[in-house]
């Protein structure tokens, strides 16, 4: 029985995922009314868009192979929220600037991590880990530790307050940016290449891929997507800490592992990451609301990953 239930979600994770939703809706329900309340959901969207943003990234790196996972996530965004907040200055009119200056650092950023690993040969994780770092320490010299940067009020209320049906903007460009993402994995030559590199990047480089180019471009818009993250979240919290990003260095990995993408790379779809970060979101909101500390939600993110691995099966065993 058990491993039928373990082939039937190794199958389909969107599945398990959505399962997962509507148990984590029932149980918040429960606990504390209104929880499941349409108002609610919206709000949880929000939040759950910013982590799925940076998630769409961290999958693509993780689709590439070579057991790439992209630790310098939460740090790009915390750069790219300080960047764009200092250059917004909370002003309406440098909204756009700013996002781009934010997008420009998180590329930057990652292309860096990206030549370290396809050029220099640097493992992913140490490559990123050092890259987050360097981050971290020129962030508390910049900072010395104090809040910098404001947002403006139109890129805050984009992100909090409804704009159609009682929702708010980011979810319509995170719709868009669902569309995006599949087109570009399931219908262009970069998707296909990215596929190929991430199921066998000697067969790939036999066919005629590019393989370091396509890992370098794979960083590259990993963060680019971490520094939309982050401007992101200027938007849902006004101004710019240290560390700020941090806490979506695990939930990014989580989400995209248990929508389905394969830590051996090659294999795994945006939209069951999408839905991914939707249940961390709820899951960390449930946690919350029955007073459970942060500390102690790490730990059920961690029990919550290893179901997921439990119930999807070793794939990459069989692979």
């Amino acid at each position: 029985m058990l491993d039928r239930v373990r082939a039937a979600f190794a199958d389909n994770p969107v599945l398990a995922i959505a399962i997962g939703i509507a148990v984590m809706l029932a149980a918040g329900q429960t606990v504390a009314p209104g929880f499941a309340s349409l108002q609610q959901i919206a709000a949880q969207l929000a939040v759950a868009a910013i982590l799925a943003i940076v998630a769409a990234g961290q999958g693509l790196v993780i689709l590439s192979g070579r057991e790439g996972i992209d630790l310098s996530v939460g740090t790009v965004m915390s750069l790219a929220a300080l960047v764009a907040g200092n250059v917004m200055g909370g002003a309406d009119a440098l909204t756009l600037p700013a996002l781009v200056a934010a997008l420009g650092v998180g590329m930057a950023v990652g292309l860096f991590n990206g030549v370290g690993v396809a050029i220099v040969r640097i493992p992913p994780l140490v490559m990123t880990l050092g890259t987050a770092g360097v981050i971290t320490g020129l962030l508390v010299v910049l900072t010395q530790g104090q809040t910098s940067g404001s947002a403006s009020p139109l890129l805050q209320t984009f992100i909090t307050s409804p704009v159609l049906a009682g929702l708010p903007g980011i979810i319509f460009v995170w719709v868009l940016l669902i569309g995006a993402i599949h087109l570009v994995l399931s219908a262009t030559r970069f998707g296909i290449n990215l596929y190929a590199v991430g199921s066998n990047d000697l067969a790939a480089t036999l066919s005629g891929v590019r393989v370091r180019s396509v890992r370098i471009a794979t960083y590259g818009l990993s963060g680019m997507l971490a520094g939309f993250g982050g401007f992101l979240l200027l938007g849902y919290t006004g101004t710019v800490f240290v560390g700020a990003g941090e806490q979506y260095i695990l939930p990014s990995v989580i989400a995209v592992v248990i929508g389905g993408t394969s830590l051996a790379g090659g294999k795994g779809s945006y939209n069951g990451t999408a839905l991914g970060a939707i249940f961390l979101t709820l899951l960390t909101a449930f946690l919350t609301t029955i007073n459970i500390a942060a500390a102690e939600r790490q730990v059920l993110y961690g029990l919550v990953l290893i179901g997921f691995m439990i119930a999807y099966g070793r794939e990459a065993k069989g692979r």
